[in-house]
Order: structure tokens, then C-alpha cells, then sequence
């Protein structure tokens, strides 16, 4: 495959969800929220759905069994899945308190691998805050009782965050998004979440929402994670680049493009754009296609040189940076 692949996201109504994904980036659901939408998904919970090429109408799942990992790259060869999975979150509640496992104990224990995570905050209201981590470092009896007496966020490091604010969270770290935040969060491929903490919620059958106590206390990292760095943007012809963080499971980069900026998918890994503002076109090999704001679109690895040209267009560009396999 030599094209570009545009894909649906799956959305997810979880009750924290507002509606900004529906109405400023387009996105479609029969529920009446959008809490989430898997932009890049190739999970047991979700699959993105092919909007392009001969294949549209097919999940991302169904396309990988029929022609194989190669589109990945070969960054990717030991993988049996896409190993990233990329969203776009509106949290008009506050999230859970929850931590995810390292991929051995995710393995052992849930049969899929653990979840190191990354933020891109995208907007957010004034005083929007999130929990990263603790703000000193705790025994794990005292994590236990303050579990239990619910004091938990007493220990917890709070931090107010702005727009085009990076967050790289570490599998172990306890976090929540909160109230007023629109995020990019960028992941490896599983699901498996520990909920440690929930503000009392009742899901829709009206019963409180399960907790995960035990295997929270297996697996938090019980002391403060240094603050992420926030790299400048670098400016290259035709708009800039800035780093956002590479780690063993994937890499991203935001792109603003001020007039035409050019990249190459070599074959070494795919790459992956998430549009978050603006229009723009993309130019490959086998032609021109318009991009716009909430857009999604998978680059086979060893498609070649491409562009993106449009000012004002701002994108996530995501891809896998050294070898790996779903199950590191």
C-alpha cells in the first residue's frame, strides 16, 4: 500500500464526556457525548475504520489480517497489532484517579501490554488542572489508608495546565485529566486501567463504578515523576517542528505549517497525522488530498517523500522512533 489511509475514529461516551469532539472537530456518534475518539486503533475495544482506498468500510483490524504488518514498518516487524494507540479526549468532568501496569505485570495479569502515555493539551479553561503523579513520596501503607479514607488527592500533584503543554506519563504514575481539558493522548496499544479513586460516580446501571484497589497497589510508583520537558518548536522550511517526547514505544512531533513542509515515511516506521487545527493539503506520490481540523490519516511506511501545505494547519505527527513489538 503506496496511500495514504484516512480513518474513522471509534468514539466513546464514558460519562466524564462533553461534546466538543462532535461539534469543533466533527466527529459522529449516536450518543449524546463524546468523551473520547480513537484516532489510530487497532484494540479489542476499538478499531479505526478505513475512509479511503479499496479497502474503506473495513476496520483497521480486518486490513492488518489481510495484508499483513509490513505497512507498519519494519521498526514494527515483531508486531501482531498496531502498536500506538492515538485519541482525542474532552473531558468536561473530571476523570478518574488511575494508574496503568508495566507491560510485565499487564502481560501476566491482563494478557495485553502495559500503557506508557503522553498529553498534548490541546485547549483548556482557565484553572483546568490534572493530577500527575504525587507531590512527595508515600509508603505504600499510607497510600492504602489514604485510599480508604479517601483523602488521596492530599498527596497528589496537582498542576493547572495551558495549550500546547506536554505531559509524558510512565506506566505506574497516578494521573487524572480534570474538568475543562481537551487532549491528544498518544499510547501504547492497550486498555487496562487501575481506577483508584472516583468521586462516588454511579455508571448508567446506577451502580458505583468499580475500583481496582489491589492491583493499584501492585503497581503505583509511590514517588513524585520529574515534570516532562517541554521542547521549543524548531522552525523548518515551510512552518516548524516541535518535539514532543520519544520513548521506546513511540515518538511524536507537533508540525505547524506556515506554507508547505515536507517529510519522508521511510521504511523504517509508519507515520500517523492527527489534524487539530486548521486546513491544509496533503501532497504524496499518488496524488493530492484536502486535510482539515480532526482529521486522521495513517502513511504506509516506505510511501516516500510528502507534504503538508496550508497556513495555519497544525497537526500531531506520530511514529515508531526504534524497534519494538506490542508486547515490550
Amino acid at each position: 500500500m503506496t496511500e495514504p489511509i484516512f480513518l474513522q475514529g471509534i468514539c466513546k461516551d464514558y460519562l466524564w464526556g462533553g461534546n466538543r469532539l462532535r461539534e469543533e472537530y466533527g466527529k459522529q456518534s449516536d450518543a449524546d457525548k463524546i468523551a473520547e475518539s480513537w484516532e489510530l486503533a487497532c484494540h479489542k475495544d476499538g478499531s479505526s475504520i478505513l475512509k479511503s482506498g479499496p479497502d474503506a468500510g473495513k476496520t483497521l483490524r480486518e486490513y492488518l489480517d489481510a495484508h499483513g504488518p509490513a505497512f507498519l514498518g519494519t521498526n514494527c516487524a515483531g508486531c501482531t497489532t498496531v502498536p500506538v494507540l492515538i485519541k482525542l479526549i474532552d473531558a468536561k468532568q473530571d476523570l478518574s484517579i488511575q494508574v496503568h501496569p508495566d507491560d510485565a505485570y499487564a502481560m501476566r495479569t491482563e494478557g495485553e501490554p502495559g500503557k506508557t502515555e503522553m498529553w498534548y493539551i490541546v485547549d483548556a479553561a482557565p484553572g483546568a488542572a490534572l493530577y500527575y503523579g504525587l507531590n512527595r513520596t508515600v509508603t505504600k501503607e499510607e497510600f492504602a489508608q489514604r485510599i480508604e479514607a479517601q483523602t488521596l488527592p492530599e498527596i497528589l500533584n496537582r498542576v493547572e495546565v495551558k495549550p500546547g503543554e506536554l505531559y509524558f506519563i510512565p506506566s505506574g504514575t497516578l494521573h487524572a485529566i480534570g474538568a475543562g481539558i481537551l487532549l491528544a493522548e498518544i499510547q501504547q496499544n492497550s486498555n487496562t486501567t487501575y481506577r483508584v479513586y472516583d468521586y462516588g460516580r454511579r455508571g448508567a446501571d446506577g451502580k458505583l463504578r468499580p475500583l481496582h484497589i489491589e492491583k493499584a497497589l501492585d503497581v503505583t510508583n509511590l514517588s513524585p515523576v520529574p515534570p516532562t520537558t517541554q521542547y521549543p518548536a524548531v522552525q523548518v522550511p515551510g512552518g516548524s517542528v516541535r518535539k514532543l517526547e520519544s520513548c521506546r514505544y513511540f515518538a511524536s512531533d507537533v508540525v505547524t505549517v506556515s506554507e508547505e513542509v515536507r517529510f519522508t515515511a521511510e521504511p523504517d516506521s509508519f507515520h500517523h497525522l492527527l489534524v487539530l487545527e486548521g486546513e491544509g493539503t496533503l501532497e504524496t506520490p499518488s496524488g493530492s488530498a484536502p486535510l482539515k481540523k480532526g482529521d486522521s490519516v495513517l502513511l504506509p511506511a516506505g510511501l516516500g517523500q510528502y507534504s503538508v501545505r496550508g497556513s495555519g494547519c497544525r497537526y500531531v505527527l506520530t511514529y515508531a522512533a526504534q524497534p519494538l513489538s506490542e508486547q515490550q
